[in-house]
């Protein structure tokens, strides 16, 4: 697929780094919060498939409560990050690590810098988790400003040859042990959801995502 131009990150939306307007407020996320996270995701990204995505994860066994958080403003949900279980299937073990995707803004609420708030609040909310690594499909302009690296640079593999080099990225997080190098595994719902990499447009292909 040619990438278009300004493409982020398949499933990360508000890009742009301002500071959070006066009054945006992160947290974990509530039960009764699923429908109106659901809205926004799909808003976010114009395809209901996004907001199904987040909604299988939450009932996998890679949904890990008290990692999705939402940003709020105005009495509503108008931002959401969801972090989730993967597998690094490295030569000595199969090692737990994160998945950073989602991250969806409201469109109504670009621009004021929701996207990156949320997503320091969740790097800082993961910090004593035993996972030691953190992985995303996304921007390589836009992430590194959070501490994620080229994966491929440091001795990782994709999980899929649709997802471009530099958009496969990583943060080693403070568990990290030199020996933890392999390929990343997805959650089946990433696959069964056709939500990994970009799909080729040429030959009257339709993408499959935003």
């Amino acid at each position: 697929m040619v990438i278009p131009s300004g493409w982020g990150s398949r499933w990360s939306c508000d890009h742009r780094p301002v500071n959070p307007a006066q009054g945006v407020q992160c947290r974990p996320e509530r039960p009764d919060e699923t429908g109106d996270i659901a809205r926004v995701v799909a808003d976010a990204f114009g395809d209901e498939s996004v907001a199904e995505l987040v909604h299988r994860l939450r009932s996998s066994p890679e949904w890990i409560d008290g990692c999705s958080f939402v940003a709020m403003a105005g009495g509503g949900v108008v931002g959401h990050i969801a972090f989730s279980h993967g597998l690094l299937d490295a030569p000595r073990r199969l090692v737990d690590v994160l998945v950073l995707s989602p991250v969806s803004v409201a469109t109504a609420h670009r621009g004021r810098g929701i996207g990156s708030a949320l997503i320091r609040y969740g790097l800082s909310a993961l910090e004593t988790r035993p996972e030691p690594l953190m992985f995303l499909e996304g921007s390589p302009t836009y992430y590194p400003r959070f501490g994620f690296e080229p994966a491929g640079d440091l001795g990782f593999r994709r999980p899929s040859l649709r997802i471009p080099d530099r958009a496969f990225q990583v943060i080693r997080l403070a568990p990290y042990e030199p020996w933890m190098m392999g390929t990343l595994v997805y959650s089946r719902v990433f696959w069964d959801m056709d939500a990994v990499g970009l799909r080729d447009e040429r030959d009257g292909a339709q993408p499959s995502r935003p």
